[in-house]
């Protein structure tokens, strides 16, 4: 059965085309073509026009050679992406190969910072998830051992609504008021949540994003009692990971201790007990009423559901960290904006990765 692709052709009344407007047009201003330079993403004249390719192809779940295809077919498409020479399939993933991942990274964030609202004085919560990231190997076709994948940067791993795969794990965090994405880490398919807990606070921290007080939100794959301590002694924050049954309270309650650094002799000792005390009360208080939250929680299993249904993330053909890693970036680029731009409540997410 010979499947037809719909033809990509820009109508102003889509909602969708509207959107994909808006975002496209943030890679004609300014501070972004500033901001491409200043992270080694240039020539600007071949990374914007790739960029654009790209996102056009993951916004309508389509390969990147019939996003191609496609616009060199239609005027009226190379006019809606501002693009009058088409590259090569080739000569695109030849230039993204270029940019460092990291470097890459950076750039969709400092976007996003521009685009969003800015951090309010006070205390902020913020939600941690994780989700596979499924390589489209056809394991099924050929056996594939774990032993055949030592070398590899993608191992075996297992979800619960898709089970056993091959891939790696994308880890989120985002802001639950505004659902800003504020950091994202990959790591391989096997790793366990417990252990990448601390991974992603470290990533909040280094990007001075968590301050003293916020909340972390995170379900229960990532319990552990260690990482309820290392929130509040390493990191000064609230951990609202959501406890197993067969969880110890008072044995919890009684691991938090008060870090040693705090007696020092230049530090302000009695103001920082006091500090850690409240972080203390307010975990108490949260944890004692976590089934409550957990609607908190959840919303980002909707744009996670966003990334993967309607930004073509459920099954990538990506076979290296830093190919996955910059493709993940766009994706965290899209979502942003979309969340920026209006889709926002549960049920507007919902509708919109059908």
């Amino acid at each position: 059965m010979i499947i037809t692709k719909p033809p990509l052709i820009p109508l102003n009344e889509d909602f969708k085309w509207q959107l994909l407007s808006e975002i496209l047009n943030v890679f004609d201003l300014r501070f972004c073509k500033q901001t491409l330079t200043r992270r080694g993403i240039v020539p600007l004249h071949r990374s914007v026009p790739t960029i654009k390719i790209v996102l056009l192809s993951m916004f309508f779940s389509c390969e990147i050679s019939y996003a191609i295809k496609e616009l060199k077919e239609r005027e009226i498409l190379r006019n809606f992406l501002k693009i009058s020479l088409v590259p090569t399939e080739k000569e695109v993933y030849g230039i993204l190969s270029k940019y460092e991942p990291q470097e890459f990274t950076a750039f969709v964030f400092e976007i996003l910072n521009d685009l969003c609202p800015k951090r309010k004085n006070g205390s902020r919560d913020i939600i941690i998830d994780s989700t596979d990231i499924n390589l489209n190997l056809n394991w099924h076709a050929k056996k594939i051992t774990k032993e055949s994948l030592k070398n590899k940067e993608y191992k075996w791993g297992h979800s619960t609504h898709r089970g056993f795969f091959i891939g790696m794990k994308l880890t989120l965090a985002l802001d639950s008021q505004t659902l800003k994405p504020l950091a994202f880490l990959i790591n391989e398919a096997n790793v366990a949540e417990p252990k990448i807990y601390p991974e992603i606070l470290k990533e909040l921290k280094r990007k001075r994003i968590i301050k003293a007080g916020d909340v972390i939100y995170a379900d229960r794959g990532y319990y552990s009692y260690e990482n309820y301590v290392i929130s509040v002694r390493n990191f000064k924050v609230v951990p609202l990971i959501f406890p197993r049954k067969n969880c110890n309270f008072k044995k919890l309650f009684n691991m938090f201790r008060y870090p040693l650094k705090i007696f020092d002799l230049r530090r302000n000792t009695e103001k920082e007990i006091k500090f850690y005390k409240e972080i203390i009360a307010k975990f108490k208080e949260l944890i004692s009423k976590w089934k409550e939250l957990r609607s908190v929680r959840s919303i980002i299993e909707d744009v996670f559901k966003i990334a993967k249904k309607a930004y073509s993330m459920e099954n990538l053909h990506r076979y290296t960290r830093s190919s996955v890693q910059k493709y993940c970036s766009l994706a965290v680029l899209l979502v942003g904006a979309t969340v920026n731009y209006g889709i926002n409540e549960r049920k507007e997410l919902q509708a919109f990765s059908e």
